[in-house]
């Protein structure tokens, strides 16, 4: 698929969003040494403006995906400082783990983990430790360094990655996301519109748009 900004999607792996084999490989990394996309959701993780906002801008993303940290590094500080920071949107973070699947469901479970106050700083963290987790490093040792930064033991850490309860969760809101019509990451929805170019000038044409509407 084509991408009109500079941030490219990565493709989805549908088989990600069957939970007994997102199970069985988490089970294995743990032992080794139709909806509207606009409006809110069960398990949503969000920043900036109160939910009901005049404007909502979804992200749907993966810790595993090269252009969602290019844009990370890239677009979200600034970003964040002009629409977040001054609470002039709802930012809302859905999790859409793209191959390979085990190691970013794991990283989304971590980040739940560690709870609602680091669950970004976490996300971010895996985000910025691909070149480690694709250039030879084991992934376990990069994600259980990470959860024990956030305070997690790694006890806490095999838990996490193994709870069937959150496996579950994580798969049912891997399924939203594809049945809201997802099809790449990073993939930006403006109060449920999709905003295929992701570059600040991009989102912000939507964004500023939305936000002069009366």
């Amino acid at each position: 698929m084509r991408a009109s900004g500079p941030f490219k999607y990565a493709s989805m792996s549908r088989r990600a969003a069957v939970t007994g084999a997102a199970l069985a490989a988490m089970t294995m990394l743990a032992a080794c040494s139709g909806a509207q996309t606009g409006a809110a959701a069960e398990g949503d993780m969000a920043m900036g403006a109160a939910e009901g906002a005049k404007v909502t801008v979804v992200e749907y993303a993966s810790v595993t995906c090269g252009h969602c940290a290019a844009w990370q590094a890239q677009v979200y500080p600034e970003f964040k400082a002009k629409y977040i920071d001054t609470n002039k949107i709802r930012y809302v973070f859905r999790e859409f783990p793209t191959d390979p699947a085990p190691v970013a469901i794991a990283g989304f479970l971590i980040a739940r983990c560690a709870g609602p106050d680091k669950y970004f700083p976490v996300i971010h963290e895996i985000m910025a430790s691909q070149r480690e987790i694709f250039g030879g490093v084991p992934p376990r040792t990069v994600l259980l360094r990470i959860a024990n930064g956030a305070g997690l033991t790694e006890e806490q850490f095999q838990t996490c990655v193994t709870d069937a309860d959150a496996l579950k969760a994580m798969d049912a809101r891997i399924k939203a996301g594809i049945d809201a019509g997802v099809q790449g990451t990073p993939w930006f929805m403006v109060n449920g519109e999709h905003v295929a170019d992701s570059s600040l000038t991009g989102l912000s044409e939507k964004i500023d748009a939305a936000l002069a509407e009366s």
